[in-house]
């Protein structure tokens, strides 16, 4: 029925769209983040780490791969 598939590469639309999401969820994982920060604070001192960390480096490498796209 359609052509092309739809990619963000062919619709800028998606694509600020995706931006945009992903930047939203970069935010709210720093959010979550600061929110968790005394419980990270204490399960550090019984040996744990919360790896937020991890998250937080993925969505921004995402982020920054969509912005350097456009």
């Amino acid at each position: 029925m359609y052509p092309l598939p739809l990619r963000a590469e062919h619709t800028p639309m998606i694509s600020r769209v995706h931006r945009a999401t992903l930047f939203a969820l970069y935010q709210l994982c720093i959010l979550v983040g600061i929110a968790a920060l005394p419980i990270a604070l204490l399960t550090r001192q019984v040996g744990l780490t919360l790896p937020v960390h991890r998250l937080l480096v993925r969505v921004e490498s995402a982020y920054e791969n969509t912005a350097s796209q456009s």
